[in-house]
């Protein structure tokens, strides 16, 4: 056991000392909570030789790891800092899976490990990863900073690191969450959101939409109502964009700290240089709900994360990290410790905020005994998006919805398309943040091999298990810790394959690799057909408008479980949603409606038609019927003169919005 141990202490620091090789964990000083911090030279230098190299402690770099060892491989694992398991073990343990029938291989024998698949703590995740990497005698170098890729034509053939150690191997594998080897690598990549225009997708791009968002008026300027009083903090003054382009921004970050109502709490720290001001946003938009405490994070015992229009995510401070070197990134992660930290904080004692509000957050405090290293606080800052490459295949929508499905699919992923907030703007005179999208996937869907191996004129010895090639919104549903485990394996699998076949990773065999990728109980396809209910689009074309389009009054929630809006079933008479058609011609129209029915539906929702000098009124039944369903028919005229109103009014369920069409009656 002593010689396992040992494996896992720097390379510089192998001193043979009994309480050094008691620790699967690195021997320096606790830096505490940093991203980036100095670390000793390695006194001899040493050249590290594997015939795997993967850089990156995240759960696809220690899934490909271990594969590469259990294939027979020589198997090194490079560690940027302190930890294996990366946001896994990094606090995020409510895990966003979508369908646990799709994870397969690897990641099951992790969560079997542990014993379960959500719901642990971060430390029983470490610890089962450290149990996996012991098990297959991988060679573990923490607090290995990337420097430098050296290649001969289009093969890497070192790495070299700050601390002067290097390492020579046949393969690599990049299993960052920035992209950071393959970018040294000279390998294309893409940071922000493409226009939808770009893979023909529709919710990729600028998206303006409801959901963690502000549900009341808020008043964006210093002084209310005054516009050269200035805007207050963390709100951009810049163009936001129209919806579906493109722009360089990405999704915001958090820490996923993990809470506790135990008497043991810690208490939320104060962080030095903490700025009240930072913090007027949220106050403001507190003190202005008269129906319910705007709690700014999720309240309960274990992984909390943002929520509604004001929360952990620092939306818009993130836009440097992808690209930045590691002194700005250690910027970057102070600002957000302090930003969070601070916002714990300030609700749980500033004296303006609400004392319902106080009350409530007084009752938690950090989890005692996880992150001993970081009294509590995360080690991992969760960076839900870096660069993400582009190979000669990029996933996009198209295959999250199953209408393309890959020729050669290494592993499933289920979940939700989900972007968080990119930037917090002014629009018509009220704070509106923009970028959260959920737009759930019918059924699990396939993710290509060719995703995860660079074009071969740029490197034909490397793969990436994170930040593989696809768009914006398909790495949103593709970007979940069990899926990353999935593509280090299936990745690993093929990196030991083209060692054997003394290939490039773009010309291994397909057929042997799905065969070995099933034999270790990988799951490829899905063969089980759609998961949630899907509205078929049976009718026949016309002139649609989707609730993203319609102006709106009151406080409609967009759905988790698919594209509509709801009211929640509360307010009633408050919320109205209208639709303006824009028709090409006067004449004869079907007017349809479609929403997903459910037992909780309205069966008496009101529909108010205008028109030029008429009006109509009618209701629809939400509860026993649903899918597109025709509620009227009429003569219209052209242009938007036209409007459908679902109103709220004295309903007796959840009322849906979600899309109507005029079809033009031949």
């Amino acid at each position: 056991m002593m010689k396992k141990l040992f494996r896992f202490l720097p390379a510089a620091l192998c001193l043979p000392l009994l309480p050094l090789l008691l620790s699967a964990a690195p021997a320096t000083p606790n830096p505490g909570l940093k991203y980036y911090y100095p670390v000793p030279a390695a006194d001899p230098a040493l050249t590290i030789e594997a015939d795997i190299c993967v850089y990156g402690g995240t759960p696809g770099g220690v899934a490909a790891a271990v594969q590469s060892a259990r294939m027979g491989k020589k198997a090194v694992l490079i560690v940027f800092r302190r930890h294996v398991g990366g946001m896994t073990s990094g606090g995020l343990t409510a895990t966003d899976i979508g369908n646990r029938k799709a994870i397969g291989g690897f990641a099951n024998e992790v969560y079997a490990h542990i014993g379960k698949t959500s719901g642990f703590k971060p430390s029983q995740a470490e610890d089962a990863f450290i149990h996996f990497l012991q098990q297959a005698g991988v060679t573990v170098y923490y607090e290995h900073r990337l420097k430098d890729v050296i290649k001969e034509g289009n093969r890497i053939t070192t790495l070299t690191f700050e601390n002067g150690n290097s390492a020579k191997a046949k393969m690599f594998v990049d299993a960052t969450y920035e992209g950071d080897l393959f970018a040294k690598a000279g390998v294309s990549f893409h940071v922000g959101r493409e226009a939808n225009a770009t893979y023909n997708e529709t919710i990729n791009g600028i998206q303006f939409r409801n959901a963690h968002n502000f549900n009341i008026p808020v008043d964006p300027y210093h002084t209310p109502g005054a516009p050269n009083s200035g805007l207050l903090p963390t709100i951009s003054s810049a163009d936001p964009g129209k919806p579906g382009e493109g722009d360089t921004k990405i999704q915001a970050y958090n820490f996923r700290f993990n809470l506790s109502n135990a008497g043991t709490r810690i208490p939320f720290p104060k962080p030095e240089g903490y700025d009240r001001n930072r913090y007027l946003v949220y106050l403001r938009y507190a003190q202005a709900s008269t129906t319910k405490p705007i709690i700014p994070f999720q309240l309960h015992n274990g992984d909390c994360n943002n929520t509604g229009g004001f929360s952990t995510d620092h939306i818009g401070a993130n836009y440097a990290w992808p690209e930045g070197d590691y002194t700005t990134r250690e910027k970057i992660f102070q600002d957000h410790v302090n930003y969070q930290q601070g916002l714990a904080w300030f609700a749980a004692h500033d004296p303006e905020v609400p004392d319902n509000i106080r009350a409530l957050v007084n009752q938690y405090g950090l989890l005692n005994g996880e992150f001993p290293e970081t009294n509590g606080w995360p080690h991992e800052l969760y960076v839900r998006e870096g660069r993400r490459m582009i190979s000669d295949y990029v996933m996009t929508e198209h295959e999250c919805t199953s209408q393309k499905i890959p020729e050669d699919p290494i592993g499933l992923a289920a979940y939700t398309m989900d972007s968080h907030n990119c930037q917090r703007v002014v629009i018509d005179g009220k704070i509106r943040n923009e970028g959260d999208v959920q737009v759930r996937v019918p059924q699990p869907y396939s993710i290509s091999y060719r995703s995860i191996i660079p074009k071969e004129a740029e490197c034909s010895n490397l793969l990436v298990s994170v930040c593989l090639s696809s768009s914006h919104i398909a790495y949103g549903s593709i970007r979940m810790e069990p899926v990353f485990m999935i593509l280090g394996q299936s990745a690993a699998t093929a990196a030991s394959m083209a060692i054997d076949e003394n290939t490039s990773v773009q010309k291994v065999a397909y057929p042997q690799l799905k065969k070995r990728l099933l034999a270790d109980s990988q799951i490829l396809t899905w063969e089980g057909g759609p998961t949630r209910t899907v509205i078929a689009d049976t009718i026949p074309k016309g002139i649609e408008v989707n609730y993203t389009q319609a102006s709106k009054t009151g406080d409609w929630i967009e759905s988790a479980s698919g594209n509509y809006l709801h009211d929640n079933d509360e307010a009633k008479g408050t919320k109205t949603i209208t639709f303006t058609p824009d028709l090409p011609a006067d004449g004869n129209y079907d007017i349809y409606l479609r929403w997903l029915k459910h037992g909780n539906r309205a069966t008496n929702v009101p529909i108010e038609l205008q028109y030029p000098n008429d009006s109509r009124s009618l209701t629809i039944n939400q509860r026993t019927q649903g899918g597109w369903i025709k509620i009227t028919n009429g003569t219209f005229k052209a242009g938007k003169q036209t409007t459908l109103t679902i109103t709220t009014k004295d309903t007796n369920g959840h009322v849906v919005a979600d899309a109507i069409r005029f079809v033009p009656v031949q």
